[in-house]
């Protein structure tokens, strides 16, 4: 039960194998993976990903705070999710995207995830960049900046929801272009 209550008091939802073994206090791998192998029989932790596990169903779960979680590093939403929810672009996005530092696509559930490799001067320049409840995000003008680190020729399907004038200046303050 104190695991439990341990588990309760952070202020989180999601755990990697390790945060439990830390937290738990765990140094035998065997009986880490055999408490939770308990735990997620008795209900109190379900299974999301390889090493990955929750306190809470993988439906409760939003997309941020899971893609965030899956990479086990620092990344952020952008790109066409954001777009599609600001209305910049109009076909379905399948995908959430986030930028990180290594490329990847990763199912869970009937959820995907994407992950676009960022340089690190980009990655971590916190510009145009918002801190979410479950992670950080990026805001339209960001998510422009990114994609068009990624495809310069990319069409918008409605661009004038775009502020150029903050994206080009976005553009040149995080240094996209000059490295």
């Amino acid at each position: 039960m104190y695991r439990i209550t341990q588990l309760n008091r952070l202020n989180r939802r999601i755990f990697h194998t390790n945060d439990l073994a830390v937290l738990w206090e765990i140094k035998d791998r065997h009986h880490l993976h055999m408490t939770i192998s308990r735990y997620i029989a008795r209900g109190i932790l379900f299974p999301v990903y390889k090493g990955l596990y929750a306190t809470v169903p993988i439906s409760d779960l939003d997309d941020i705070e899971l893609g965030s979680a899956i990479i086990h590093r620092f990344t952020y939403l952008s790109t066409e999710s954001i777009l599609a929810q600001a209305g910049v672009i109009t076909q379905v996005v399948y995908d959430q995207t986030f930028i990180s530092d290594q490329s990847k696509r990763v199912r869970v559930g009937t959820r995907s995830f994407r992950y676009r490799q960022m340089k690190d001067d980009y990655l971590f320049n916190p510009l145009g960049i918002d801190r979410h409840p479950h992670g950080f995000v990026a805001t339209p003008e960001r998510a422009v900046a990114d994609l068009l680190y990624y495809s310069p020729r990319y069409h918008f399907d409605v661009p004038e929801l775009i502020n150029f004038d903050l994206v080009r200046s976005l553009q040149k303050e995080i240094g996209y272009g000059h490295g």
